[in-house]
C-alpha cells in the first residue's frame, strides 16, 4: 500500500483528490502549502507527492526544489491551472516528474501516479532482495537458497514494508494504519504478536532483523 502526499491550498480540490486516491487503494496525507508539506514529509514516509503550483508561503516550484534536496528520487506530479509551455518547462527544470493541468481528470491522475510509481520501480518491483534473501510480494514468500517461508498476508506486508525502507523508523500507529487500515480495530497487541512471529521465524537469518526503537516504533536493520 503506497502513500501519497497531496499538497493543495484549495480545500475542495484537496479533499476530492484524497478521496479518489483512497478509493484506489492509496494511503494519503495532505498539506495546504509547501511549508506544511515539508513538515509532513519529515514525520511520515511518502511514496509520491502530488502538488499544486500556485500556493501561499511556498509555491510548487520551490517545494519541488526543496524535495529534490532531501528526496532525490521521490516521484512528483505537479498539478496546476497554468497551461503555458514555459510553466511546464520550469516545472521540469526544477525537478518534477510529470505535469497535469486543471481541471484534473481523476482517472488520468491515477494512471499517471501509477506510471510514476512503476518508473520509480516501486509499484512494479514486487521482489525485494536483501543479501541472499528474496521477498516475493506475489507469492507472499521469503526465500533464501533452499529455504522458502510462506507467510500469512499481514505478516508478509509488515515485513515487506519495513525491509523496503531499511533504518527508517515507522511508528506503531503508522504500521497499524498502513497494514490493517484506518478503520480497523487493530491494537498494539496485534502488532506485537506479528512482530514477535516475524522475529521468531527469521531469528537465525543473517540478512536482517527487526529492531524496536523505544518510544517510537520499529525499523528494519540490515546485518550485512
Amino acid at each position: 500500500m503506497f502513500t501519497i502526499l497531496v499538497v493543495e491550498d484549495d480545500q475542495n480540490i484537496r479533499k476530492l483528490m484524497c478521496a479518489v486516491l483512497k478509493q484506489k487503494g492509496f494511503n494519503t496525507y495532505w498539506a495546504e502549502d509547501g511549508v506544511q508539506a515539508l513538515v509532513v514529509m519529515e514525520k511520515q514516509h511518502i511514496d509520491l507527492v502530488v502538488l499544486d503550483l500556485m500556493m501561499p508561503n511556498m509555491d510548487g516550484y520551490e517545494l519541488t526544489r526543496q524535495i529534490r534536496l532531501s528526496w532525490r528520487d521521490l516521484p512528483i506530479l505537479m498539478v496546476t491551472a497554468k497551461q503555458e509551455q514555459e510553466d511546464k518547462r520550469k516545472g521540469f527544470l526544477v525537478g518534477t516528474d510529470d505535469y497535469m493541468t486543471k481541471p484534473v481528470d481523476e482517472e488520468e491522475m491515477v494512471l499517471r501516479i501509477k506510471a510514476l510509481l512503476r518508473r520509480a520501480r516501486i509499484a512494479s518491483e514486487h521482489k525485494l532482495r536483501i543479501g541472499k534473501a528474496v521477498l516475493d510480494y506475489d507469492s507472499l514468500t521469503v526465500s533464501r537458497e533452499e529455504q522458502v517461508c510462506l507467510l500469512p498476508q499481514k505478516e508478509f506486508q509488515l515485513l515487506f514494508k519495513l525491509l523496503s525502507y531499511p533504518n527508517v523508523i515507522f511508528t506503531r500507529l503508522q504500521l497499524m494504519d498502513e497494514i490493517w487500515g484506518l478503520d480497523s480495530e487493530t491494537d498494539d497487541h496485534t502488532l506485537n504478536v506479528h512482530i514477535n512471529r516475524l522475529r521468531n521465524r527469521f531469528r537465525d537469518w543473517q540478512e536482517f532483523e527487526i529492531a524496536t526503537v523505544r518510544g517510537l516504533g520499529y525499523k528494519a536493520v540490515l546485518k550485512a
